[in-house]
């Protein structure tokens, strides 16, 4: 689906109008949204627009990593925007020419949306143009990240109180994992979105951008949050592994403590039983009237005796 918005000389906002329109004099700026376009939708980018065959090739094959490229006085930006569900990167592409911007994505971008809705109250407002748009969805997609990192804020500190508690540990640790790989998988979009803004803080290419350089420094600023973030949400990751780690070996020491405690009590029972269990035919204790009483007693009184013994000991804590 395509979605056109021409703003004139008159600073009018004029929508649905056809592509051909995009090129009379009367049009100041214009933005082409390709909304999970068809085929017969995506031949234009070449057919009508003109864009460069490698950046036509990088829209229809995902990207893993943010970038920016120039071709001529067309820039071509690859952004990446975050499922709030999954975590997972999906990408929204746009060109920046000289006479209007055109978005490109495969799925529905609710950022892109966003920003659509406000465009007919920005162009009213002075300076307005393409440039404004690009900055406008960078913004979006940007402030999105955030909900997403302080989700996981949030299971980290619910996973380090159940870590105090008597908790299933493994299945705390699998948690743990998972969101570890969560961090990974937002880290390979923030750190090139990162990079990407300070290659267009620090490049004169792009028009509009100097004079809208404390917006465009105020996302870089935000994704140098993102950064601390995310490494310190990793720190946190690791911290919380070793603690489990070490609780699981602190319980398993404790484990095998009672173990070794039951078989040193069962050790001198089990040998009296041995002793007394052997088949030979002079054994004097075998012919007392009392011996098999004798025996379970002292039995008895050993057991009980390494067991009040190792319990004063606190062996068995």
């Amino acid at each position: 689906m395509l979605r056109v918005v021409a703003v004139n000389d008159k600073r009018q906002c004029v929508e649905g109008i056809p592509l051909e329109r995009l090129n009379d004099g009367d049009i100041a700026w214009y933005w082409v949204d390709f909304d999970c376009p068809t085929d017969d939708e995506i031949r234009l980018l070449d057919e009508f627009f003109g864009f460069h065959p490698l950046a036509i090739e990088d829209c229809l094959h995902f990207l893993q990593r943010p970038k920016v490229d120039h071709y001529g006085d067309t820039h071509f930006f690859v952004l990446h925007s975050l499922n709030p569900e999954t975590q997972e990167a999906e990408e929204v592409d746009f060109f920046l020419g000289p006479r209007g911007i055109v978005t490109f994505h495969l799925a529905a971008s609710q950022e892109v949306e966003e920003v659509g809705r406000a465009i007919g109250r920005a162009v009213a407002q002075d300076g307005t143009d393409q440039t404004y748009v690009a900055y406008k969805l960078l913004d979006k997609l940007v402030d999105q990240y955030f909900p997403v990192l302080y989700k996981i804020e949030d299971q980290l500190n619910d996973l380090e109180a159940l870590g105090e508690r008597d908790a299933d540990i493994q299945a705390l640790t699998e948690q743990v994992y998972d969101i570890r790989a969560d961090l990974l998988r937002i880290r390979r979009t923030v750190f090139p979105m990162r990079d990407l803004l300070y290659r267009v803080l620090n490049s004169n290419k792009i028009p509009g951008v100097n004079e809208r350089l404390a917006y465009f420094t105020d996302i870089y600023d935000h994704l140098l949050k993102l950064t601390e973030m995310i490494e310190s949400n990793r720190e946190m990751t690791a911290d919380l592994r070793d603690s489990y780690d070490s609780l699981r070996s602190n319980r398993m020491n404790s484990i095998m403590k009672r173990l070794t405690v039951m078989t040193t009590i069962f050790m001198p029972l089990t040998f009296i039983a041995g002793v007394y269990g052997m088949n030979f035919v002079h054994m004097p204790e075998l012919e007392w009237h009392s011996g098999y009483f004798i025996v379970l007693g002292v039995m008895a009184g050993l057991g009980l005796g390494m067991y009040g013994w190792f319990k004063a000991k606190g062996w068995f804590d």
